[in-house]
Parts: structure tokens; C-alpha cells; sequence
């Protein structure tokens, strides 16, 4: 592996952030289409502070959403994994993981395959006790793949997020959550 690599799945590598991934995550964030479950598409700007602060909390907390690459064409797709979650809410401070992958590797099976990668990343290399992760409630590819990689929900934990006006159409979202030990039962 290489020095930047996190974890690998059979078609992925999750690395670090690279200066050079600037334009492809900006491209990723300027899309309606990827961005339509988010209050706005991000201008260069926000994403450059975006990515900025993905390389913060990476020298601080020692991990988050890394970077995907498609390993036949070391193709950027995204990112994909685990970051710290700090807002106000019940169940933070917390550990969740997320995904946001460019439309062209949407329906491929690719957030789900390196999902569980970063499952096994986060139980198995850092530890965790429990992961989860939230959306907003018209989400459900997003709530799809939750389900998919062993995550439940229960409705009662559903929260409006705190980053939103509870009048905004996307403030209501739903919660999921994994145990280690139940990701170990379930592998």
C-alpha cells in the first residue's frame, strides 16, 4: 500500500487528500445533481475551504473522509468514510461515516464497497466502539446504503440538524448506527 492509503476494497483505494484533488472535488461539490440532498452547491471557494478543512481534521483527528480512487484508472470517484461528528445533538460527539461520489460511478455498487471498507477500517484499525451515520429524510439512496452495509435506524433518534432553520426542507433527517459487535457478528 501505499504511504497515503487508508484502507482498500477490491475496486477502491481510500487515501489521504493530495493538493491535486482541489479541481475534482470542487467539480463534485459544484454538481446540483450530487449536492441536491445539501442546502447548496459549493462555489470553488467554499470547496477550497471545504478541502481545506478536510486537511485540518485530518492532522488533528488523525483520520476523515478520505479520498476514493478507482483502482483499474486511479480515477478520483469521491470520498468515502469516517469523520468526527461534533455538532449538538443526542448522539454526538460521534464518529460517522459518508460518502459523496461524482454522478459518472453512481450505480455501481461503489459507496457500498467502500463503506464497508471504511467499517473495517474504523472497528477494526481505530477501534471504534460505534459508527453512525444521518442524512436528510429525502435521502433514500443514501439511506439505502446504510441499510445495505448492516446499519439500523430507529425513528424515535430522527433530529432536525442543527446546521438548518427547522423551517428548510432538508432540516429533518434520519439516524442510523452500528456496534462494533455487531458488525463483527454480522462479518
Amino acid at each position: 500500500m501505499a504511504s497515503d492509503t487508508l484502507y482498500q476494497t477490491e475496486r477502491l483505494i481510500a487515501r489521504r487528500w493530495r493538493e491535486a484533488d482541489r479541481a475534482g472535488l470542487a467539480a463534485l461539490n459544484a454538481d446540483p445533481a450530487v449536492m441536491r440532498y445539501f442546502p447548496e452547491a459549493l462555489t470553488r471557494a467554499k470547496s477550497d475551504a471545504f478541502f481545506d478543512r478536510l486537511q485540518q481534521r485530518q492532522r488533528d483527528d488523525g483520520f476523515v473522509f478520505p479520498a476514493i480512487e478507482r483502482k483499474a484508472d486511479a480515477a478520483f470517484i469521491g470520498f468515502v468514510g469516517l469523520t468526527r461528528t461534533t455538532f449538538p445533538a443526542p448522539f454526538t460527539p460521534t464518529v460517522e461515516i459518508g460518502w459523496r461520489l461524482a454522478q459518472a460511478f453512481w450505480d455501481q455498487g461503489y459507496a457500498t464497497e467502500a463503506a464497508h471498507g471504511a467499517l473495517a477500517y474504523g472497528f477494526g484499525t481505530l477501534r471504534l466502539n460505534e459508527i453512525v451515520s444521518f442524512t436528510a429524510t429525502q435521502n433514500t439512496p443514501s439511506s439505502a446504503v446504510m441499510a445495505r452495509i448492516g446499519m439500523t435506524r430507529d425513528p424515535t433518534e430522527d433530529f432536525d440538524h442543527p446546521a438548518l432553520d427547522a423551517a428548510h426542507p432538508l432540516a429533518r433527517h434520519v439516524l442510523y448506527r452500528l456496534t462494533r459487535q455487531a458488525w463483527t457478528q454480522a462479518s
